[in-house]
């Protein structure tokens, strides 16, 4: 994965252009059951027969990267932001199922402080859609103040639940993820992207509040989420959710100050 990661953060000779017609696919991708379980136990997830509900993007990473690495594709990895997911589940996947798992990149457009595109990403079984998402990402630069602006979510205050995270959170999630981002392993390597210390993975931290969640929402569920400010590690979370009308709001914030990482909301499909 590394070396894809490394082409990927390369500068790009036709920077800033529209995004290439290309579709990866894995096809027949076996699940791990260990990996299942460390990824879960990381997470927060309840221990099952079938996957956490997040855990398919891993499953597409690697064809994240290759898309990024492309060289008709604009913008370098290194520096560009995710700004939203969303996730949709139409059935639980059982560890026994083979899946295939395609990307491709989509609707570039123009936002206030640069440009946005995203990642789209589907998993079928046995010719079956069961999950999707799209990943919303953005590259900074001259923007669009007239440009729409990202999702709005209900507030989900915190309701006294605080997580400690450790310093190595973001190196144990890259050694199970794939995603080594020097902004996520080490101080040192985070200081030279303009970060005080390393920063934790929003898929991580997308994932522990889902984990938080999964035992109270139906198998049929979209779960839509938007990165704010990004979470030092060594550091503590807030975590606050509160039922809706179709499902749940959810929110992590830094404990002493209330401000937002990242706001979020299940629906019932």
């Amino acid at each position: 994965m590394i070396p894809v990661l490394l082409k990927a953060a390369l500068p790009k000779i036709h920077a800033g252009g529209d995004l290439p017609d290309v579709s990866l696919t894995r096809d027949v991708v076996a699940l791990d059951a260990d990996h299942v379980t460390t990824y879960a136990a990381l997470c927060g997830f309840p221990r099952k027969d079938t996957l956490p509900l997040t855990y398919p993007h891993l499953l597409a990473f690697r064809l994240h990267l290759e898309i990024m690495a492309d060289r008709a594709f604009p913008f370098p990895a290194i520096g560009t932001v995710h700004l939203e997911n969303s996730i949709t589940q139409h059935r639980p996947i059982a560890l026994t199922e083979a899946l295939q798992v395609t990307a491709r990149p989509d609707n570039l457009r123009r936002h206030a402080k640069g440009q946005v595109f995203d990642l789209l990403t589907t998993v079928h079984s046995a010719g079956e859609l069961v999950w999707e998402e799209t990943s919303t990402f953005l590259r900074r630069g001259p923007g669009d103040e007239s440009a729409p602006g990202g999702t709005t979510y209900d507030e989900a205050r915190p309701n006294g639940t605080v997580w400690q995270l450790p310093g190595n959170l973001g190196r144990r999630y890259a050694g199970i993820s794939g995603d080594h981002n020097p902004i996520h392993l080490y101080g040192l390597t985070a200081k030279a992207f303009g970060f005080p210390r390393q920063i934790a993975h929003g898929m991580w931290s997308l994932a522990r509040c889902v984990g938080a969640l999964e035992n109270r929402l139906h198998h049929q569920v979209r779960v839509d989420v938007a990165f704010k400010k990004p979470i030092l590690l060594p550091g503590s979370v807030a975590f606050g959710s509160m039922p809706t009308d179709d499902g749940y709001a959810f929110s992590l914030t830094d404990p002493r100050n209330g401000a937002p990482h990242l706001v979020g909301r299940t629906v019932r499909t």
